[in-house]
């Protein structure tokens, strides 16, 4: 059985996930993530005493260290399962919504929302499927998912295709895609 708190393990699987994307230092992690640097710490010793991560230190062109951190593949099963998790809740929501059972679908979103800031980072919910629930349910997402929740450029997610550009209008990061 895991030993986390609920409310920190969302975050804890969203950082795995941006280190196996490819953000390999601190200030790429942040950025992606949008979690505050001290709490950001505390997560990557974490995730590190478990075995999920490894840091590499290599020397830097100019003297002194360069820290990058890298999935174990300890690490890469553990997202990999938990991916398919939140991929079996997803559709199992979807599957509710779509027989119109209002109150197994709150019941079951309920159950299951400190796993939808997970959900929106690794885009594994459809947005527009997501906003037709809540409308279903006549609530907000922000019932369910409180802003500072809300993983960076997930409000702009695409529903399937199409621009997921556009000015963020709240001061927040926009994704940084490497240019």
């Amino acid at each position: 059985m895991r030993n986390y708190t609920m409310e920190e393990e969302p975050k804890d699987i969203i950082v795995l996930g941006a280190i196996k994307k490819g953000a390999k230092k601190f200030a790429k992690i942040k950025d992606k993530t949008g979690i505050d640097p001290e709490e950001l710490n505390k997560i990557l010793e974490k995730l590190e005493e478990r075995g999920f991560i490894r840091v590499e230190r290599k020397k830097a062109l100019f003297g002194g260290e360069k820290i990058e951190l890298h999935v174990t593949d300890k690490g890469a099963n553990e997202l990999g399962q938990r991916i398919h998790e939140m991929e079996q809740k997803w559709d199992k929501m979807v599957q509710l919504y779509k027989s119109g059972d209002k109150k197994q679908l709150q019941e079951y979103m309920d159950q299951n929302r400190m796993d939808f800031p997970m959900m929106m980072f690794f885009g594994v919910m459809n947005m527009m499927m997501f906003s037709m629930m809540f409308s279903m349910l006549g609530a907000s997402m922000h019932n369910y998912v409180p802003q500072d929740q809300v993983p960076p450029g997930a409000e702009n997610q695409p529903a399937d295709s199409g621009d997921a550009g556009g000015d963020m209008g709240d001061g927040g990061f926009d994704i940084d895609i490497g240019f």
